[in-house]
């Protein structure tokens, strides 16, 4: 029997603005056993996603009463090297912190705008340590080259921060695995997903690129909880020292 009644994979994208239309934003969710679908922005005349439309959505879906589980494709936390500069103590912290130095959720700011501005970025050789547990992950902090999540983790962060500073989502809500690795029961799931552990298992068909990572995203969350092995996949085998490490830099779902 399944846990979560729907299942969200988001492909994110940092480039243009909050309100700009991205080929590179893609939604596509299944419910309870059907096929993951496509999920189309809420103008019905638009092609594409912006950042804000989808932050709209994953509130509304988190506030729905149904049983959810988001994987969205950027990072969502630094390596712990930036907390002990800063002087960060928990995560929650670092999300205020970020936000206002980097308000790349207004509706006209670039992250390259403000990165013109010469704040500080951080080591691109800096990893966190789930970054450190896979084959091709690349640092939060390196922009401008292939296969970066720099970009998208800079523009989404302060999303992420108005989402959890929403009482009513916090407390439907775990943030994993800021909250814990276990997860309460009744409880919706957002994570960092990484569809690049994955896209591979599913034929792509006629899907591009960005659909094929939204849609592996959402297809092995359901798999995995339908094997009843999400659980699993949610714990990784880490050490006390390293999951107090965690506890601030995040982890990427299924990284083992």
């Amino acid at each position: 029997m399944n846990t979560f009644s729907r299942y969200i994979g988001i492909d994110y994208s940092g480039a243009r603005a909050p309100v700009s239309r991205l080929p590179g934003i893609q939604v596509y969710e299944c419910v309870s056993d059907s096929q993951p679908s496509r999920v189309l922005p809420y103008d019905f005349k638009a092609r594409n996603w912006s950042r804000k439309e989808v932050a709209k959505y994953i509130r509304e879906v988190l506030l729905s009463g149904e049983q959810v589980i988001i994987g969205l494709d950027h990072g969502f936390s630094f390596p712990e090297s930036y907390f002990l500069d800063n002087t960060l103590p928990d995560w929650d912290t670092f999300l205020k912190f970020f936000s206002d130095e980097w308000p790349t959720n207004k509706d006209h700011m670039y992250v390259d705008f403000i990165r013109k501005e010469g704040k500080e970025i951080g080591d691109p050789r800096d990893l966190r340590l789930c970054e450190k547990w896979t084959t091709g992950a690349k640092s939060v902090f390196q922009f401008d080259v292939q296969g970066s999540v720099a970009k998208s983790t800079f523009a989404g962060l302060p999303w992420l921060a108005e989402l959890r500073n929403d009482r009513g989502i916090k407390n439907v809500t775990h943030f994993w695995p800021f909250d814990g690795f276990s997860v309460p029961s009744g409880k919706n799931i957002i994570g960092e997903a990484y569809p690049s552990l994955f896209r591979r298992r599913y034929p792509k068909g006629e899907r591009t690129n960005d659909e094929q990572d939204a849609y592996s995203i959402s297809r092995w969350l359901q798999e995995m909880d339908r094997r009843g092995r999400l659980q699993d996949c949610l714990n990784p085998p880490l050490t006390l020292p390293e999951r107090r490490r965690v506890r601030l830099e995040g982890w990427i779902m299924g990284v083992r």
